[in-house]
Protein backbone atom coordinates (compact mmCIF):
# COMPACT_ATOMS: atom_id res chain seq x y z
CA UNK A 1 0.00 0.00 0.00
CA UNK A 2 1.32 3.17 -1.36
CA UNK A 3 2.38 5.77 1.54
CA UNK A 4 1.95 9.26 1.78
CA UNK A 5 4.63 12.16 3.64
CA UNK A 6 2.43 14.33 6.05
CA UNK A 7 3.68 17.49 5.01
CA UNK A 8 7.54 18.04 4.86
CA UNK A 9 7.65 15.70 8.26
CA UNK A 10 9.66 12.16 8.29
CA UNK A 11 5.81 11.01 9.17
CA UNK A 12 4.66 8.35 6.01
CA UNK A 13 1.44 7.05 6.56
CA UNK A 14 -1.50 4.89 4.20
CA UNK A 15 -3.54 6.57 2.14
CA UNK A 16 -6.72 6.52 4.09
CA UNK A 17 -7.02 7.72 7.80
CA UNK A 18 -9.49 5.94 10.33
CA UNK A 19 -11.86 8.26 12.00
CA UNK A 20 -11.74 7.16 15.67
CA UNK A 21 -14.80 9.53 16.74
CA UNK A 22 -16.98 6.28 16.76
CA UNK A 23 -14.98 4.38 19.59
CA UNK A 24 -17.12 4.63 23.11
CA UNK A 25 -19.79 6.33 20.89
CA UNK A 26 -21.74 3.93 18.41
CA UNK A 27 -18.85 1.31 18.61
CA UNK A 28 -18.41 -0.18 21.90
CA UNK A 29 -15.26 -1.37 23.03
CA UNK A 30 -15.23 -4.98 22.07
CA UNK A 31 -16.56 -3.84 18.44
CA UNK A 32 -14.07 -0.98 18.35
CA UNK A 33 -11.22 -3.83 19.26
CA UNK A 34 -12.80 -5.69 16.32
CA UNK A 35 -12.47 -2.65 13.50
CA UNK A 36 -8.69 -2.45 15.04
CA UNK A 37 -7.54 -6.02 14.69
CA UNK A 38 -9.21 -5.82 11.04
CA UNK A 39 -7.87 -2.27 10.56
CA UNK A 40 -3.82 -3.33 11.48
CA UNK A 41 -4.49 -6.65 9.36
CA UNK A 42 -5.53 -4.05 6.56
CA UNK A 43 -2.51 -2.05 6.71
CA UNK A 44 -4.67 0.94 7.79
CA UNK A 45 -3.03 1.77 10.82
CA UNK A 46 -3.18 5.78 10.69
CA UNK A 47 -5.78 6.85 13.34
CA UNK A 48 -7.30 9.97 14.01
CA UNK A 49 -8.94 11.16 17.35
CA UNK A 50 -9.02 14.51 19.68
CA UNK A 51 -9.68 14.48 23.58
CA UNK A 52 -13.26 15.35 23.44
CA UNK A 53 -14.42 12.32 21.93
CA UNK A 54 -17.00 11.40 23.26
CA UNK A 55 -17.97 14.38 25.19
CA UNK A 56 -21.48 14.62 24.02
CA UNK A 57 -22.99 11.57 24.89
CA UNK A 58 -24.78 11.15 27.97
CA UNK A 59 -22.70 10.68 31.02
CA UNK A 60 -19.40 10.41 29.12
CA UNK A 61 -16.72 13.42 29.87
CA UNK A 62 -14.21 13.25 27.10
CA UNK A 63 -11.40 10.95 26.49
CA UNK A 64 -13.61 7.81 25.87
CA UNK A 65 -12.19 7.19 22.04
CA UNK A 66 -8.16 7.80 23.62
CA UNK A 67 -8.99 5.18 26.49
CA UNK A 68 -9.62 2.53 23.98
CA UNK A 69 -7.51 3.26 21.63
CA UNK A 70 -4.56 3.05 24.46
CA UNK A 71 -6.30 -0.24 25.98
CA UNK A 72 -6.50 -1.98 22.41
CA UNK A 73 -3.03 -0.83 21.84
CA UNK A 74 -1.06 -1.89 25.35
CA UNK A 75 -3.28 -5.51 24.82
CA UNK A 76 -2.31 -5.89 21.56
CA UNK A 77 1.84 -4.35 21.50
CA UNK A 78 1.36 -2.19 18.47
CA UNK A 79 1.99 1.34 19.60
CA UNK A 80 5.01 1.15 17.33
CA UNK A 81 3.05 0.00 14.03
CA UNK A 82 0.24 2.65 14.87
CA UNK A 83 0.64 6.63 13.50
CA UNK A 84 -1.68 8.08 16.40
CA UNK A 85 -2.96 11.55 15.87
CA UNK A 86 -4.99 12.89 18.86
CA UNK A 87 -6.02 16.81 18.96
CA UNK A 88 -6.88 19.56 21.99
CA UNK A 89 -8.43 22.59 21.90
CA UNK A 90 -12.48 21.88 22.05
CA UNK A 91 -14.43 22.71 25.41
CA UNK A 92 -13.84 19.77 27.83
CA UNK A 93 -15.32 21.56 30.15
CA UNK A 94 -14.88 23.45 33.54
CA UNK A 95 -12.32 26.10 31.90
CA UNK A 96 -10.69 23.17 29.69
CA UNK A 97 -10.85 24.86 26.17
CA UNK A 98 -8.58 26.79 23.92
CA UNK A 99 -4.85 26.78 23.36
CA UNK A 100 -3.13 28.08 26.06
CA UNK A 101 0.57 26.97 26.60
CA UNK A 102 -0.62 25.59 30.12
CA UNK A 103 -3.73 24.32 29.14
CA UNK A 104 -1.92 22.49 26.13
CA UNK A 105 1.02 21.14 28.81
CA UNK A 106 -2.01 19.70 30.98
CA UNK A 107 -4.18 18.27 28.08
CA UNK A 108 -0.96 16.45 25.95
CA UNK A 109 -0.56 14.69 29.36
CA UNK A 110 -3.90 13.59 29.95
CA UNK A 111 -4.14 12.62 26.15
CA UNK A 112 -0.85 10.69 26.70
CA UNK A 113 -2.24 8.86 29.64
CA UNK A 114 -5.28 7.51 28.17
CA UNK A 115 -3.64 6.41 25.45
CA UNK A 116 -0.79 4.43 27.63
CA UNK A 117 1.69 6.08 25.27
CA UNK A 118 4.56 8.33 26.00
CA UNK A 119 4.32 9.91 22.74
CA UNK A 120 1.66 11.21 20.21
CA UNK A 121 2.56 10.63 16.23
CA UNK A 122 0.30 13.75 15.29
CA UNK A 123 -0.66 16.36 17.71
CA UNK A 124 -3.25 18.53 15.68
CA UNK A 125 -4.64 22.24 17.27
CA UNK A 126 -8.59 21.09 16.96
CA UNK A 127 -9.71 24.65 15.91
CA UNK A 128 -8.44 28.11 16.16
CA UNK A 129 -8.24 30.28 19.21
CA UNK A 130 -8.45 33.80 18.35
CA UNK A 131 -8.10 34.46 22.19
CA UNK A 132 -4.24 33.06 22.62
CA UNK A 133 -1.52 34.72 20.08
CA UNK A 134 -0.51 32.12 17.91
CA UNK A 135 3.54 32.45 18.94
CA UNK A 136 2.55 31.57 22.07
CA UNK A 137 0.65 28.19 20.65
CA UNK A 138 3.56 27.32 19.02
CA UNK A 139 5.95 27.90 21.64
CA UNK A 140 4.36 25.31 24.08
CA UNK A 141 4.62 22.54 20.85
CA UNK A 142 8.01 23.15 20.53
CA UNK A 143 8.64 22.47 24.07
CA UNK A 144 6.43 19.14 23.53
CA UNK A 145 8.77 18.26 20.48
CA UNK A 146 11.53 18.71 22.59
CA UNK A 147 10.43 16.65 25.50
CA UNK A 148 9.94 14.02 22.69
CA UNK A 149 5.66 14.14 23.97
CA UNK A 150 4.88 14.60 20.50
CA UNK A 151 6.58 14.35 17.28
CA UNK A 152 4.64 16.53 14.21
CA UNK A 153 2.05 19.18 15.17
CA UNK A 154 -0.90 19.75 13.01
CA UNK A 155 -4.33 22.36 12.66
CA UNK A 156 -8.02 21.61 12.13
CA UNK A 157 -10.70 24.46 11.33
CA UNK A 158 -8.51 27.33 11.01
CA UNK A 159 -9.52 29.96 8.26
CA UNK A 160 -6.95 30.24 5.39
CA UNK A 161 -5.75 33.42 6.28
CA UNK A 162 -5.28 32.63 10.38
CA UNK A 163 -3.26 29.55 8.65
CA UNK A 164 -1.39 30.92 6.55
CA UNK A 165 -0.01 33.13 9.13
CA UNK A 166 0.38 30.24 12.39
CA UNK A 167 2.44 28.93 9.17
CA UNK A 168 4.55 31.62 8.84
CA UNK A 169 5.02 31.94 12.24
CA UNK A 170 6.53 28.48 12.32
CA UNK A 171 8.78 28.96 8.96
CA UNK A 172 10.38 32.25 10.12
CA UNK A 173 10.29 32.42 13.80
CA UNK A 174 12.64 29.35 15.04
CA UNK A 175 9.36 27.82 15.96
CA UNK A 176 7.64 24.51 14.65
CA UNK A 177 5.54 24.70 11.62
CA UNK A 178 1.85 22.86 11.24
CA UNK A 179 2.88 20.15 8.87
CA UNK A 180 -1.24 19.17 8.41
CA UNK A 181 -4.72 20.99 8.15
CA UNK A 182 -7.65 19.07 8.77
CA UNK A 183 -10.51 20.57 7.35
CA UNK A 184 -14.26 19.89 5.82
CA UNK A 185 -13.51 18.50 2.89
CA UNK A 186 -15.72 15.47 0.51
CA UNK A 187 -17.59 16.21 -3.14
CA UNK A 188 -20.24 17.89 -1.47
CA UNK A 189 -18.44 20.21 0.49
CA UNK A 190 -15.86 21.28 -1.38
CA UNK A 191 -15.90 25.24 -1.51
CA UNK A 192 -14.85 25.57 2.21
CA UNK A 193 -11.29 24.21 1.41
CA UNK A 194 -11.24 25.36 -1.79
CA UNK A 195 -11.63 28.78 -1.88
CA UNK A 196 -8.47 29.55 0.36
CA UNK A 197 -7.03 26.81 2.14
CA UNK A 198 -6.30 24.52 -0.79
CA UNK A 199 -4.11 27.42 -1.99
CA UNK A 200 -2.22 27.29 1.37
CA UNK A 201 -1.89 24.38 1.70
CA UNK A 202 0.11 23.35 -1.29
CA UNK A 203 2.33 26.40 -1.18
CA UNK A 204 3.28 25.38 2.02
CA UNK A 205 3.54 21.89 1.31
CA UNK A 206 1.08 20.88 3.96
CA UNK A 207 -0.97 17.30 4.21
CA UNK A 208 -4.51 17.64 4.24
CA UNK A 209 -6.58 15.23 6.39
CA UNK A 210 -10.14 15.87 5.45
CA UNK A 211 -12.83 15.09 7.41
CA UNK A 212 -16.43 14.38 6.70
CA UNK A 213 -14.89 12.35 4.17
CA UNK A 214 -18.06 10.61 3.28
CA UNK A 215 -20.74 13.29 3.96
CA UNK A 216 -22.09 12.00 7.28
CA UNK A 217 -22.83 9.34 5.05
CA UNK A 218 -24.57 10.66 2.33
CA UNK A 219 -22.04 9.56 -0.23
CA UNK A 220 -22.29 6.07 0.54
CA UNK A 221 -25.81 6.34 -1.49
CA UNK A 222 -27.55 4.77 1.86
CA UNK A 223 -29.48 7.88 1.32
CA UNK A 224 -31.90 9.22 -1.47
CA UNK A 225 -34.89 10.54 -0.16
CA UNK A 226 -36.16 11.55 2.91
CA UNK A 227 -37.99 8.41 3.93
CA UNK A 228 -33.82 6.98 3.73
CA UNK A 229 -33.31 9.73 7.20
CA UNK A 230 -34.45 7.45 9.26
CA UNK A 231 -31.56 4.83 8.61
CA UNK A 232 -29.43 6.71 10.88
CA UNK A 233 -30.03 8.24 14.13
CA UNK A 234 -28.48 11.44 12.98
CA UNK A 235 -29.76 11.62 9.31
CA UNK A 236 -32.59 14.27 9.48
CA UNK A 237 -30.22 16.55 11.63
CA UNK A 238 -26.71 16.01 9.40
CA UNK A 239 -28.21 14.48 6.12
CA UNK A 240 -30.98 15.57 4.96
CA UNK A 241 -29.22 19.12 3.74
CA UNK A 242 -27.62 16.92 0.78
CA UNK A 243 -30.79 15.71 -0.86
CA UNK A 244 -31.39 17.77 -3.51
CA UNK A 245 -30.58 18.54 -7.33
CA UNK A 246 -26.70 19.05 -7.00
CA UNK A 247 -26.31 15.91 -3.90
CA UNK A 248 -28.54 13.37 -6.10
CA UNK A 249 -26.04 14.44 -9.65
CA UNK A 250 -23.62 13.91 -7.50
CA UNK A 251 -24.85 10.35 -6.22
CA UNK A 252 -25.78 9.51 -10.13
CA UNK A 253 -21.94 10.05 -10.89
CA UNK A 254 -21.10 8.00 -8.14
CA UNK A 255 -23.17 5.42 -9.18
CA UNK A 256 -21.72 5.46 -12.41
CA UNK A 257 -18.08 5.19 -11.45
CA UNK A 258 -18.47 2.20 -8.76
CA UNK A 259 -20.53 0.42 -11.59
CA UNK A 260 -17.50 0.93 -13.96
CA UNK A 261 -14.69 0.06 -11.61
CA UNK A 262 -16.60 -2.71 -9.94
CA UNK A 263 -17.14 -0.93 -6.50
CA UNK A 264 -19.10 1.22 -4.17
CA UNK A 265 -20.03 4.96 -4.16
CA UNK A 266 -18.10 5.07 -0.84
CA UNK A 267 -14.85 3.62 -2.19
CA UNK A 268 -15.28 5.88 -4.77
CA UNK A 269 -15.62 8.88 -2.58
CA UNK A 270 -13.09 8.39 -0.71
CA UNK A 271 -10.32 7.99 -4.00
CA UNK A 272 -11.75 10.96 -5.80
CA UNK A 273 -9.85 12.71 -2.03
CA UNK A 274 -7.22 10.36 -2.60
CA UNK A 275 -6.54 11.29 -6.16
CA UNK A 276 -6.18 15.22 -5.34
CA UNK A 277 -2.42 16.57 -4.34
CA UNK A 278 -1.71 15.79 -0.79
CA UNK A 279 -5.34 14.82 0.63
CA UNK A 280 -5.41 11.59 2.81
CA UNK A 281 -9.20 11.15 3.72
CA UNK A 282 -10.83 10.45 7.51
CA UNK A 283 -13.67 7.88 7.19
CA UNK A 284 -14.70 5.73 9.93
CA UNK A 285 -17.17 3.07 9.90
CA UNK A 286 -19.03 0.99 12.92
CA UNK A 287 -19.37 -2.59 11.49
CA UNK A 288 -16.90 -5.02 9.90
CA UNK A 289 -18.53 -4.47 6.23
CA UNK A 290 -18.52 -0.96 6.50
CA UNK A 291 -15.33 -1.13 7.18
CA UNK A 292 -14.39 -3.25 3.71
CA UNK A 293 -15.23 0.02 1.23
CA UNK A 294 -12.53 1.77 3.19
CA UNK A 295 -10.22 -1.15 2.91
CA UNK A 296 -11.65 -1.39 -0.71
CA UNK A 297 -11.21 2.52 -1.09
CA UNK A 298 -6.86 2.18 0.00
CA UNK A 299 -6.55 0.59 -3.16
CA UNK A 300 -8.81 1.39 -5.49
CA UNK A 301 -7.65 3.12 -9.00
CA UNK A 302 -9.90 5.04 -10.74
CA UNK A 303 -11.22 4.39 -14.45
CA UNK A 304 -9.69 7.10 -16.27
CA UNK A 305 -12.11 10.24 -16.65
CA UNK A 306 -13.87 9.58 -13.52
CA UNK A 307 -11.99 12.38 -11.05
CA UNK A 308 -12.82 14.92 -14.01
CA UNK A 309 -16.58 13.63 -14.11
CA UNK A 310 -17.04 13.57 -10.64
CA UNK A 311 -15.34 17.38 -10.74
CA UNK A 312 -18.13 18.56 -12.80
CA UNK A 313 -20.75 16.51 -11.10
CA UNK A 314 -20.31 18.06 -7.40
CA UNK A 315 -18.83 21.62 -8.80
CA UNK A 316 -20.19 24.00 -6.30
Amino acid sequence: MQQRKLGRSDLSVPPLCFGCNVFGWTADEARSFELLDRLLEAGLTFLDTADVYSKWVEGHTGGESEAIIGRWMSSRGVRDRIVLATKVGMDMGDGKVGLKPDYIARAVEDSLRRLQTDRIDLYQSHKDDPDTPQEETLAAYDRLIKAGKVRVIGGSNFSAERFAEALTLGEMGGLPRYETMQPEYNLYERAGYESGLAAVCAEHDVGVISYFSLASGFLTGKYRSEADLGKSPRGARSIGKYLNPRGMRILAALDEVAAEASSTPAAVALAWLMAKPHVVPIASATGLDQLGSLVAAATLKLPDGAVSKLDAASAP
